[in-house]
């Protein structure tokens, strides 16, 4: 079986080592570490966010190693720009200035066309995990079997309950925020001639300026030769980002051999994908997910055992099965960050200090309230 490579971006968001709120300092930030990372450090939507990027590899350690300097040399450059780089998918705290968008044409048309979904409950910040090397119809083709298993994939990710002040009652508020934006969901089942057509007919009607702004769940990247996983929040534990890009990398290994055997792929209902969507983003790990070949609820920590089962022949292949398992052992006992952010908030009634244990864990230091 072949090991396919595998990637991360992380969009992190910068705060006021003060106020714990958003601030716009990513062109400070970029400038910052640019020296260093050249073109690993990316802008984002808003000024209030930086993107950082792995080169592609085989390897779990060396991903986990370049993730380290990456968030190192970016909390750096934040510091010297007068912030911190932390790995909150939403803004805990309002900001206290004004959002900007990032001074790039694509992005203030955007703005200006979907003007509902531009504010601080939309400043959201994702990890996106790309595996190849796959030309676009591949690529589709292993959308099409991993469809099923994205919303597991998301429950063990979640780390956004709070909002601007707000408890959402929710694990990841920024699935739901994401939302909003044309596309994002789960992806339709295409082969690369349905896919060109239906994609340009969407910016073709204005839905969208550009293949760029195709925002489904799993999509084919349009810059670089690979499928992009993109349901997961930005999370500060790092062994919760390798075991993410680990199972995916194993699920993405297991099913490529039924899909380059043209295997058909399950004919999931999209009403049961979305609903499965909506349960981890309510729930993560902690209650009830849709196990969407059956249609019935089930513990979500059984869906994710499922997961690593069905995922194991990649995993072996990769040598990461024995490291995912342990990782999965840890984040189920320790929790998701969504339950992390909730402890530290019940042990101290703060939100700077749910902030602080954010920005800790994002650096490695294993600071945390309860």
């Amino acid at each position: 079986m072949d090991v396919p490579t595998m990637g991360v971006e992380e969009e992190f968001l910068l705060v006021d080592p003060r106020t714990r709120a958003p601030v716009n300092r990513a062109p400070e930030v970029i400038h910052a570490a640019a020296g260093e990372l050249g073109g690993q450090v990316q802008a984002e939507f808003y000024n209030a966010q930086v993107e950082v990027c792995t080169r592609p590899t085989a390897d779990r350690e060396d991903l986990r190693e370049q993730l380290a300097r990456l968030r190192c040399t970016v909390a750096q450059a934040a510091r010297a720009a007068g912030c911190v780089a932390v790995a909150a998918a939403t803004a805990v705290l309002a900001p206290r200035e004004p959002l900007t968008v990032t001074d790039i044409d694509r992005y203030h048309r955007m703005a200006r066309r979907f003007a509902a979904f531009v504010g601080p409950y939309h400043l959201v910040c994702g990890c996106h995990v790309h595996i190849g090397s796959l030309d676009r119809a591949r690529a589709l083709a292993l959308a099409n079997h991993m469809r099923p298993w994205l919303p597991v994939l998301q429950s063990i990710t979640v780390n956004s309950p709070f909002v601007c002040g707000h408890d959402t009652g929710l694990d990841s508020w920024r699935s739901v925020a994401h939302s909003c934006w044309p596309t994002v969901g789960p992806p339709p089942l295409l082969d690369e001639g349905s896919y060109l057509a239906h994609v340009d007919g969407l910016v073709k009607a204005g839905l969208l300026l550009d293949r760029r702004m195709v925002y489904w769940h799993a999509r084919p990247s349009e810059h670089v030769p690979t499928l992009e996983i993109r349901v997961a929040d930005v999370n500060a534990d790092l062994d919760a980002v390798v075991l993410t890009a680990a199972l995916v990398r194993g699920l993405a290994g297991a099913l490529l051999t039924e899909a380059d055997a043209h295997l058909p792929p399950p004919g999931t209902p999209e009403h049961l994908l979305l609903g499965a969507h909506r349960l981890a983003a309510a729930h993560g790990i902690d209650g009830p997910g849709l196990d969407v070949w059956s249609s019935r609820e089930e513990p979500a920590v059984l869906l994710v055992e499922r997961l690593i089962d069905r995922a194991a022949p990649g995993l072996e292949a990769a040598g990461d099965l024995s490291t995912v398992v342990a990782l999965w052992g840890r984040l189920r006992a320790q929790g998701t960050g969504a339950r992390r952010q909730r402890r530290v908030l019940a042990a101290t009634g703060s939100l700077e200090a749910v902030v602080d244990s954010l920005d800790a864990a994002t650096a490695g230091r294993a600071v945390e309230a309860a």
